[in-house]
């Protein structure tokens, strides 16, 4: 997995290109096309995978990480 680039889209999923193994727990969960989209929103109704619900809850990811956060 080498050659694999993961995005963090502003306010959206996290875009993986390349080539990669998805697992659910411990069972496997097909991928296809060049791209996935992830679901960071936590509302999508395709987990693992964006289904663009974020955009309808307000999801606003943080701008970058803080490592004093408790989160």
């Amino acid at each position: 997995m080498s050659n694999v680039k993961i995005t963090a889209l502003k306010n959206g999923p996290l875009k993986v290109e390349g080539v990669i193994e998805l697992f659910n727990v411990d069972v496997p969960v097909p991928t296809s096309g060049a791209a996935v989209f992830l679901c960071r929103c936590g509302a999508s109704s395709k987990k693992p995978f964006c289904d663009g619900t974020h955009s309808k809850v307000g999801f606003q990811a943080a701008a970058a990480a803080v490592p004093e956060s408790k989160e």
